[in-house]
């Protein structure tokens, strides 16, 4: 009788390795990435360090020429968080960001939707006011804004007389809330304009039949917008909100120039207040202090709405 001799294992091939070309495209994006990188970290990465390393210094007038400094530590946080002022700038810090891109989200979400409804010659019309406003330098819209609204011969004074009366001579800079209403009107005037193109290159993303289905159930006009516009956009509302928030944490020329922080520091801010320590003072370490706490209060809140942007785009 004939035994059955055992068939070998079947040994699998080696996977083979994976080609050149696919690794060269693996490594593509970060090629890609790499120039810019590099200049980031030149521009922001070194003065970010050279910040961070004066606010540990005594830097004064004196270190500024001779090139000598002291390190002191902690000194320069510890007098600045155990100072009177740190408190009032920080409130005035936030409500203000808080109303200037509140004031930029609504006012551009509202033009955006407008925009949607006209016709295509003035929504042309429209969107070219709206690139020419955004296309202002911020300095020369402060200096345009500070011949409106001067006390004597100032256009919005004049008019206000006229309709009104009582506004010859009042001087908008010399009170802290009509000075902050000021600086207000001047920042979400030049922010809307990128809020309401944004949202409205959103807006014109949304299948009609969405909006149609919505009035066949017989949502009205605020049922169609939060049941159907929100959720659409909420990835670029998030987005415009991040960077509405950074840029009016960020406000120095409009304040600078406009109201030079005051009256009685009723306008200054965290930004200005480090510029105002630093150069004012003479006293650099302290405002570089400033400087350092804004920039991390600044990445903690932008760190929690860019979660958010996230998440919201992995919900889509």
């Amino acid at each position: 009788m004939e035994t059955l001799e055992a068939a070998p294992p079947v040994v699998p091939p080696a996977a083979a390795p994976a080609p050149p070309a696919r690794r060269r495209v693996a490594l593509t994006p970060y090629a890609l990435l790499a120039p810019a990188a590099v200049v980031l970290a030149l521009v922001i990465g070194y003065p970010l360090v050279r910040l961070v390393l004066i606010s540990f210094q005594d830097y004064g007038l004196r270190a500024l020429f001779t090139g000598r400094t002291r390190w002191i530590g902690l000194a320069n946080y510890t007098a600045v968080l155990h100072g009177d002022e740190i408190a009032p700038m920080l409130v005035r810090t936030a409500l203000l960001c808080v109303a200037m891109a509140a004031g930029t989200l609504v006012i551009g979400m509202g033009a955006a939707l407008a925009m949607r409804e006209l016709g295509r010659r003035m929504r042309t019309f429209v969107t070219f006011c709206l690139i020419a406003v955004w296309a202002v330098p911020n300095v020369a819209a402060t200096m345009l804004w500070t011949w409106l609204f001067q006390p004597t011969y100032g256009v919005v004074n004049w008019l206000l007389t006229h309709v009104s009366g009582g506004f010859g001579q009042y001087d908008w800079t010399a009170h802290a809330p009509s000075a902050l209403l000021l600086v207000w009107l001047l920042v979400v005037w030049q922010s809307v304009p990128f809020v309401a193109l944004t949202l409205y290159a959103g807006l014109s993303q949304i299948p009609a039949d969405y909006y149609e289905a919505a009035a066949i159930d017989g949502a009205g006009y605020l049922t169609r917008f939060r049941m159907v516009t929100v959720p659409f956009l909420r990835p670029i509302l998030l987005l415009v909100t991040v960077l509405s928030v950074i840029w009016d944490f960020n406000v120095f020329n409009q304040i600078r120039l406009l109201t030079n922080g005051g009256p009685n520091e009723g306008t200054t801010t965290l930004v200005v207040w480090s510029f105002t320590r630093a150069f004012a003072g003479q006293s650099y370490g302290q405002g570089a202090a400033i400087a350092v706490l804004a920039t991390a209060l600044l990445v903690a809140l932008t760190g929690y709405y860019v979660r958010r942007l996230v998440r919201a785009g992995e919900g889509l």
